[in-house]
């Protein structure tokens, strides 16, 4: 292996896969004992409280007054609504076939920015759209049964919330850091959870009282690693790497997921999932394929700073 691939630019980059392709999995672990509200609260509250404790080191910013609005839409959707239908979700879909649907989102983030900022949408971009959207409904009905397609279609909804957190977060993008509108969405949206403290707190204390372990375990993880550490190692890769090879490594999410389930949960998706996630997949590199002039159709630079970041 060529030494300069062992960099440390490299090696964060492969971190992150790592980091977020194990959230999945381990979203699995923690929703049975913590419940869809517990383990959203928790992670949230954890990954907020890590965050803090780095972002004084990594020049993060207070935010201007007048981007609070857009913060709180990124902080609503992106963190609150995607943790709270993806653990949703999880509760009857595989973690591997989970990555999958969520793979897809940048197709709404492509689709948003197209009807509501006046993107450019090609030819291109609305095949690859379909395509992806064709793959989504493909895993879904690989399922096998209508309470696994419905959840199915739970996480469809995450990855459409995650796709409006992208969207709404690209003009943000141009006065801060990824990093920075990670925190300020990580902090917006633990602080929409508080209603749901008093059942997190409860279904915590249950977990502590009754050999929950792995599940506590779970969620400190998800909080700690996937949704702080991931952040960190995210910013610094994509600081040092050009955009595309950046973004282009993320594609390596869903298959790593798929390998971190069967090693620890055993789990192995069906064929027809299988094959849904390779053509939602292409739908999505087809989308991000460079025009002829050396461009992207659409999802520019700016947005590519928060592809992918809310896992």
């Amino acid at each position: 292996m060529n030494p300069r691939e062992l960099s440390p630019r490299a090696l964060a980059l492969a971190a992150t896969v790592v980091l977020w392709a194990s959230a999945f999995p381990a979203i699995r672990v923690g929703v049975p004992g913590l419940g869809v509200a517990g383990l959203s609260v928790a992670r949230l509250a954890v990954a907020s409280a890590a965050l803090a404790l780095v972002a004084p080191f990594l020049g993060v910013r207070w935010p201007a007054r007048r981007d609070l609005p857009r913060i709180a839409l990124c902080a609503a959707t992106g963190m609150s609504a995607y943790q709270l239908l993806l653990n949703w979700g999880e509760v009857h879909v595989a973690a591997g076939t989970a990555s999958l649907l969520i793979s897809i989102a940048p197709v709404f983030s492509v689709l948003l920015a197209a009807a509501f900022l006046g993107e450019r949408l090609t030819p291109r971009v609305v095949a690859g759209s379909l395509i992806a959207l064709a793959g989504a409904a493909l895993v879904a009905l690989g399922g096998g049964s209508a309470q696994v397609s419905t959840s199915a279609v739970v996480v469809l909804a995450a990855a459409v919330v995650q796709g409006v957190y992208h969207f709404a977060s690209k003009p943000l993008l141009r006065r801060y850091t990824g990093f920075e509108v990670a925190c300020y969405a990580m902090w917006g949206g633990t602080l929409f959870l508080l209603p749901l403290a008093p059942t997190a707190w409860h279904a915590i204390s249950h977990a502590a009282s009754h050999a929950g372990g792995s599940a506590l375990a779970a969620a400190l993880y998800l909080g700690v690693a996937p949704s702080a550490l991931g952040f960190v190692t995210w910013g610094y890769a994509v600081a040092r790497y050009p955009v595309a090879r950046s973004t282009a490594a993320l594609y390596l999410v869903p298959p790593v997921a798929l390998g971190v389930a069967f090693v620890w949960l055993g789990e192995t998706p069906g064929l027809l999932e299988l094959l849904g996630g390779l053509v939602g997949i292409g739908g999505v590199m087809l989308i991000q394929r460079r025009s002829g002039d050396g461009t992207r159709d659409n999802l520019p630079s700016t947005a590519s700073k928060a592809f992918s970041i809310t896992r």
